[in-house]
């Protein structure tokens, strides 16, 4: 610029004191620091450049949604980050609306660390490219959030592509989103995730969060993030959670360190994994399922539990019941007859080997969906091939990362590997016979398990609550199924032993866990008052003599498989016949003066009480003698005072209760001498204890 002289810039005067304040003005705002917006002030900018300002009348529409939003995050803290449920995460989601501000946040902090991506022109050239896209596909969803990209439409693909290296293009192509890509496919094979398109929900939020930053010291997202990226009120976050472990398992691109995930430009050991898992041999997969099944120890109310027999021999022929678990290769679909499980399940209740099997009623059968086998055999896959790789380290010269990688696949395919045995090994298969006179009348009820106990006691709780197991059995049912099936045939007694038999052979019978069910059973109904209603007990029967020995009715007793169960009216008979025959014991003078000579005294005449009665030619009453009270005292073997107080009950106890209207006092007093002293936790818990129990009297003395 030419200089002028001074005359011409000298400014005097108002006039040119007014221009001079223009000009201070002009260069004072040009000179002022520039800052970039904030993230609040972003989402006001894209809001007023891409969407008209909500009406009145649909704030409380906004309003319903924003809600629906933060109570889901507050019902379910565990699925998603913990600022979700901040007050200020709702202020944050009214100034984004309808833009989710998890995107935002994507946006804001992962793609504008890119050297090519304007923080503000850039995300307003992707979200129109978005918004464009969303409505001319009538998009549904609640607010517009990461997992509704729609990396499939061109030009919202090439506006994000255009920021990244080149070799990104396969990587959406194949692992993220496209008509080929491997999410569409995994949402196809399983309806549960095709319902929401949750994969590929999924693979979109773990690519807009984890691009433009994989090359960095903590790339992608953790779980929590892809939730709060994917999941929209009224949505299962399971699901979602499912179709995320699907695709770790499965996509070629996809890198897992603990719990974070992100796509990266070069394959990671997901594609020799999968290489090896399809390679794995059939065989091989059901035999490792088979040793995780057989590893199972716990029964629930099952005297016994059997997995994976090769053949009937495999399986006890006892008087207990068992449950069978059937090989993988059996799986059972409803309304198929002729389904493998079926068939093994039939050929193991008749036979064990090449013998006939006896006990068949105390067998029950668990088989795996046919449906959900082929997911089950997926994650054994997943797993041999993490194992291996895992095994394999130095070999295949993995480093630090990719070992990570393996272990974290391996852990987390063992973890499915436990769900999916639950949820496949859901159908119980009960044999049972309608018809008792029919053998040929035998048919299979089937039973949908659910839960997430193990097998056996998702089984048994299942049998109980459907009365296909009977763990307490009633006298009076006892009873009832004794004359249903005509079991006493014409007898006065039945041999508990051939009884027990019956409920073993049987299916027509009802299935008792054990003897000690039945015997349980014999127990109540003698010991009871009523016990005329159901059946008395007996150590044996006398033939030569025609009595029963040991017979008891009406009082608690000890009941063996040895003994008899006695119909009421033969018990009562015999009681009544050796009552009868019992002598009547001598009277005794009675101690005390004489009634007046020539007194005559009659039962009832108001004269005296029951019991006296006059001598004859004397004038003096006598009193019919009576052992009236009886008193013992015993001492106990304190480590065996259980048993021995049972033999006392059994043996005095049982008989001085059975006597009409009497009175029994049972007192157990406890001496102790501890010579060295009772510790100081031993005196608090004997205390408490015996304040529990109600001792009349109790306490430690000091010496």
């Amino acid at each position: 610029m030419a200089s002028l002289p001074a005359s011409d810039i000298e400014i005097g005067g108002e006039g040119g004191r007014e221009a001079l304040a223009r000009l201070r003005n002009t260069f004072g705002r040009t000179e002022s620091p520039w800052r970039p917006a904030s993230a609040e002030e972003s989402f006001e900018i894209v809001r007023r450049r891409l969407f008209q300002p909500i009406p009145a009348e649909a704030a409380p529409l906004r309003d319903a949604v924003i809600e629906a939003f933060m109570r889901m995050y507050r019902d379910q803290p565990q699925e998603f980050p913990s600022a979700c449920q901040e007050a200020d995460y709702k202020r944050r989601m009214e100034l984004a609306y309808p833009i989710h501000p998890e995107l935002f946040e994507r946006l804001y902090n992962d793609w504008s660390s890119l050297e090519k991506f304007q923080r503000t022109r850039g995300v307003l050239r992707l979200m129109a490219a978005t918004i464009h896209a969303l409505w001319e596909r009538s998009d549904s969803a609640l607010l517009i959030m990461p997992a509704g990209i729609p990396l499939d439409e061109n030009r919202v693909r090439a506006e994000l592509l255009r920021y990244l290296e080149d070799n990104w293009a396969p990587v959406l192509d194949q692992d993220v989103d496209g008509p080929t890509s491997l999410p569409l496919r995994i949402d196809r094979e399983n309806p549960n995730l095709g319902r929401y398109s949750a994969t590929r929900r999924v693979a979109r939020t773990i690519f807009m969060g984890s691009a433009p930053t994989f090359r960095t010291s903590n790339p992608g997202l953790e779980a929590r993030n892809i939730k709060l990226g994917c999941v929209q009120p009224g949505e299962t976050v399971a699901t979602f959670g499912d179709g995320l472990r699907r695709l770790a398992d499965e996509a070629t691109h996809l890198y897992v360190n603990r719990d974070r995930y992100w796509f990266g430009i070069q394959p990671s050991v997901n594609r020799l994994a999968q290489e090896r898992a399809s390679a794995l041999d059939i065989e091989d997969v059901w035999e490792e399922l088979r040793r995780r099944l057989r590893a199972e120890r716990r029964r629930g109310e099952l005297a016994g539990i059997h997995m994976a027999p090769s053949s009937g021999a495999d399986v006890p022929d006892e008087q207990a019941a068992r449950l069978v678990v059937l090989d993988p290769h059996q799986p059972y679909a409803r309304n198929d007859a002729n389904a493998p499980a079926l068939v093994a399940a039939q050929e193991i209740l008749d036979h064990r080997g090449n013998a006939p099997r006896l006990h068949r009623n105390m067998l029950v059968f668990l088989a795996p969906d046919r449906n959900r086998l082929a997911e089950l055999e997926e994650a054994v896959r997943q797993y041999l091939a993490w194992s291996s790789i895992c095994q394999e380290e130095e070999t295949l010269n993995l480093d630090a990362f990719q070992r990570n990688q393996a272990q974290t696949k391996r852990r987390q395919a063992e973890e499915a590997i436990a769900a999916r045995i639950l949820e496949t090994y859901i159908w119980l298969l009960v044999p049972s016979q309608p018809d008792p006179t029919r053998a040929d009348s035998l048919t299979w009820e089937s039973h949908r398990l659910q839960g997430q106990d193990a097998l056996a006691e998702r089984a048994s709780k299942k049998l109980i609550a459907a009365e296909a197991l009977i763990v307490q059995f009633a006298p009076l049912r006892l009873h009832m199924e004794l004359d249903r099936f005509d079991l006493w045939r014409d007898r006065a007694h039945i041999p508990l032993r051939e009884l027990w038999d019956y409920f073993t052979r049987y299916l027509y019978m009802p299935r008792l866990r054990d003897a000690n069910v039945l015997l349980d059973a014999v127990a109540k109904g003698v010991g009871t008052t009523t016990w005329n209603d159901f059946f008395a007990y007996a150590e044996g029967w006398d033939e030569a003599r025609g009595r029963y020995l040991g017979l008891q009715a009406g009082s608690t007793a000890s009941i063996y498989l040895d003994g008899l169960l006695v119909k009421p009216e033969a018990a009562q008979r015999q009681m009544e016949a050796e009552q009868a025959a019992a002598p009547l014991p001598s009277p005794r003078p009675l101690e005390g003066g004489p009634y007046p000579r020539g007194e005559v005294l009659r039962e009832g005449d108001g004269h005296g009480a029951p019991g006296l009665q006059p001598t004859p030619g004397t004038g003096t009453v006598t009193r019919e003698r009576k052992a009236r009270r009886f008193y013992g005292s015993v001492d106990l073997d304190p480590l065996r005072a259980s048993r021995d107080a049972a033999t006392l009950v059994d043996e005095i106890l049982r008989h001085l209760a059975a006597l009409p209207d009497a009175e029994i006092r049972v007192t157990l007093e406890i001496q102790a001498h501890i010579p060295d002293g009772a510790p100081e936790h031993v005196v608090r818990t004997v205390t408490e204890n015996a304040r529990t129990l109600k001792f009349n009297n109790y306490g430690f003395e000091e010496e």
